[in-house]
């Protein structure tokens, strides 16, 4: 029996290490086996790229460390053989690359042509590109990065020890938080420190604060954080008008992150593993969280959304992250259940919607369980408390794979264009209105997605309201003769029921 899975590619490890680097990746790999087999947990870990390994197992090997097609394949064939309760990638995009997943919002103007991300792994789904053959997950997945480009082992080292030395702490070592906003979606950042914490009393606004927190500030075990950040950038940015100050960066975190750290961050590319090394960058900020001992970190490969005065796609992603991980969940289970709660409490998952679930990772070892439960070590007498634990995580994840199935074949999604749809002029007209609001010209032009996926009910097709035939998105920058105006883009999604727009919601580029 097995219990966790560590998979990664050894040829990629050993020319990013050559031998000797990979012999002690391999110690330390051997030491986390050893931990967890103390804590209960039955560890194997699978190279990818051992071809005798693989057809053990009845799955096929990756060849070649950069083909997401057959990534997706051999990882789901070493599932299958060994059906873990956690599944842990061990490497940067580099050593097991992210999947391809197609971003459908740039067909409507936003520049990601890619949501790359992990989120393929945690399906049961084969291989495939669009985000809505991947919106019922049921796998428990975190991935353990090291420095994309690097040449030499001490930054995976220092994750691996982490992963070792683990421990859970009581709920109350994670009530304090760290949280920063950029000042203008202070609304936002409010309804989502609420949500997790009961209080927004430590929101931090951008400017005036940052990129320094001298008063120990980053000390605080529980990191929610609503900035700007921009590709291959070690800094967060915060917003006041058109000031764009730097709010966190790279060296202001150095020796601030406590061990057991937990970040759940909204900012663009905040979870992107840009290769720091060949550009002669800091390393990414969430490197930065983790080699200084966090456990859980979630962030977007690419350009996240959310409103600026409510909540609404990366925020509620961001948000159930945090609330599954202080409620005792391990960090892989509280992303899996994040997700399914996301798509779960959406109507229909739109373009953004679908963006939003594709690309957010977790990195840190998926089994660290950072939140001590009460009564989690009370067993029958005569029983071992493995086998306890053991049973229990299979009724979750027996539960978690029926709620994921359940998404998978029921919810609607929107992540087609419908091409050649005539759109009304009263819809045409409200669509001119809502870009208005949005700061966009009137003449901003809308892409149209059609909703599939809505089931038949007895006997026909349902009959409701509130469900809308398509959605029209429109992704730009406002106009502004401000200096700096329009740095950011707002997309504005539509829904359409009937011929008529009933509602939309404008989104901010985080």
């Amino acid at each position: 029996m097995t219990d966790k899975v560590i998979v990664t590619h050894r040829g990629a490890l050993t020319i990013k290490y050559k031998a000797a680097g990979l012999r002690k990746i391999r110690a330390a790999l051997t030491a986390l086996v050893a931990a967890d087999k103390k804590r209960g947990i039955k560890v194997s870990v699978v190279y990818l790229d051992d071809a005798r390994a693989m057809k053990k197992l009845g799955a096929k090997p990756l060849v070649s460390a950069a083909d997401c097609r057959l990534a997706k394949a051999a990882i789901d064939g070493v599932f299958k053989a060994l059906a873990p309760d956690y599944l842990m990638i061990l490497g940067a995009p580099d050593v097991v690359p992210h999947q391809d997943l197609a971003n459908p919002a740039y067909a409507a103007g936003d520049d990601d042509r890619q949501a790359w991300g992990d989120l393929p792994y945690a399906c049961d789904t084969a291989y495939g590109r669009d985000p809505a053959q991947f919106v019922g997950p049921t796998r428990v997945v975190g991935r353990l990065p090291d420095l994309t480009g690097a040449r030499e082992p001490s930054h995976l080292l220092a994750l691996l020890k982490t992963a070792a030395k683990w421990q859970s702490r009581p709920a109350e070592t994670y009530s304090g938080y760290f949280g920063l906003s950029a000042s203008v979606w202070q609304g936002s950042t409010r309804l989502s420190l609420d949500n997790i914490f009961g209080n927004d009393s430590g929101l931090m606004l951008a400017p005036p604060k940052g990129p320094k927190y001298p008063g120990n500030e980053l000390g605080a075990r529980m990191h929610f954080i609503n900035c700007h950040g921009g590709p291959a950038a070690p800094e967060f940015y915060g917003q006041k008008g058109n000031s764009y100050p730097v709010s966190l960066n790279t060296k202001g975190t150095t020796g601030a992150i406590q061990e057991g750290t937990v970040a759940s961050v909204e900012c663009c590319y905040g979870g992107q593993l840009y290769d720091s090394i060949t550009l002669g960058l800091d390393m990414p900020i969430c490197q930065s969280y983790l080699q200084q001992g966090a456990y859980g970190y979630l962030g977007s490969t690419t350009i996240a959304y959310g409103p600026a005065d409510d909540n609404g796609a990366a925020d509620l992603l961001c948000q159930y992250f945090l609330l599954n991980v202080f409620a005792g969940a391990s960090v892989g289970r509280a992303a899996l259940m994040a997700r399914q709660q996301f798509v779960e409490r959406s109507a229909q998952m739109d373009p953004i919607d679908l963006k939003t679930l594709a690309q957010f990772c977790l990195y840190g070892d998926p089994s660290v369980q950072p939140v001590t439960v009460p009564g989690a070590t009370e067993v029958p007498k005569g029983t071992k408390l493995e086998t306890a634990a053991r049973f229990r995580r299979s009724e979750r994840r027996a539960k978690l794979k029926q709620a994921g199935d359940f998404l998978q074949q029921m919810k609607p999604t929107a992540s087609k264009q419908e091409k050649g749809h005539r759109t009304s002029t009263k819809a045409k007209s409200a669509l001119a209105n809502i870009a208005a609001k949005g700061g966009l010209p009137r003449s901003q032009v809308f892409t149209t997605f059609k909703v599939r996926g809505i089931k038949a009910v007895r006997g026909g097709l349902a009959k409701v309201a509130s469900t809308p035939s398509r959605y029209h998105l429109t992704v730009g920058r406002p106009k502004s003769k401000t200096k700096g105006g329009g740095r950011f883009r707002i997309a504005v999604v539509a829904k359409e029921v009937g011929g008529r727009i009933i509602d939309y919601r404008i989104y901010h580029e985080r």
